[in-house]
């Protein structure tokens, strides 16, 4: 198995299976010593759930839902 220039590597279905590793799930890396663990992830929260909560209360500009929107839309 080889890792990609991108540092990724395909996790056979057969271990995906027997590890409970489907699409979106979180995995954690451990290393002990010379042997890298790949696990699923004890954390409730999410990385993007940690995301979230690391943003959240910093705007500087209070905007209503509409607004925002108004920003995302084109003006033909």
């Amino acid at each position: 198995m080889r890792i990609t220039s991108k540092g990724q590597v395909t996790i056979p279905q057969e271990i995906r299976e027997k590890a409970g590793l489907f699409p979106h799930s979180e995995v954690e890396f451990l290393i002990e010593g010379n042997v890298i663990i790949l696990r699923k992830s004890s954390e409730k929260i999410s990385r993007g759930g940690k995301i979230v909560e690391k943003m959240r209360g910093r705007a500087t500009v209070r905007m209503s839902t509409d607004e925002i929107m108004a920003l995302t839309r084109d003006k033909v």
